[in-house]
C-alpha cells in the first residue's frame, strides 16, 4: 500500500492543489482570493494532464534512427503537452479578465467581500 502511495505522488499532490483551489473558489468570501483559487485549480489541471505523458526511460517524439519507428512505446506522446499550452492561454485571459472585473467592481462599490456585494448591489437595484 505504500508503495503505491509513494509510487504516485504527483497525483497526490496534484489531489492536494486541486482541493485546495477548490476550497478557495468555494469557502473564501473575497473576490480577489476566489480568483487566486480558480487559478489553482486551472493549474492543477494542467500538471494533472501534463504528469499523464510522463514515459521513463522514453524520447522526445522525433524519429531516432538508433531506436527506430517499431516502438512507438519508447516516445512520449506530445499530445497533453499541446493541448496545455492551449489551457495555459486560455487560464491566462481568464484570470486577466476576472481581475479586470474585480477592479471595475472595486471602483463602483468599494468592496470585494461577497455578501457586502450582494447587499450594496440589491440596494442599489432597488433604488432605480
Amino acid at each position: 500500500m505504500s508503495e503505491f502511495l509513494l509510487g504516485h505522488y504527483g497525483y497526490w499532490l496534484v489531489f492536494v492543489l486541486m482541493a485546495l483551489g477548490l476550497y478557495g473558489m468555494v469557502v473564501k468570501r473575497n473576490l480577489v482570493k476566489k480568483l487566486i483559487g480558480m487559478a489553482v485549480l486551472q493549474v492543477a489541471i494542467i500538471m494533472f494532464y501534463v504528469s499523464t505523458a510522463v514515459k521513463w526511460e522514453a524520447t522526445i517524439p522525433i524519429l531516432d534512427p538508433a531506436l527506430g519507428a517499431s516502438d512507438p512505446a519508447r516516445y512520449i506522446s506530445p499530445l497533453q503537452h499541446c493541448l496545455m499550452l492551449t489551457a495555459i492561454v486560455v487560464g491566462v485571459a481568464t484570470s486577466g479578465v476576472g481581475y479586470a472585473l474585480v477592479v471595475t467592481i472595486w471602483n463602483r462599490y468599494k468592496t470585494l467581500d461577497e455578501g457586502e456585494l450582494l447587499e450594496r448591489m440589491k440596494d442599489d437595484g432597488d433604488s432605480e
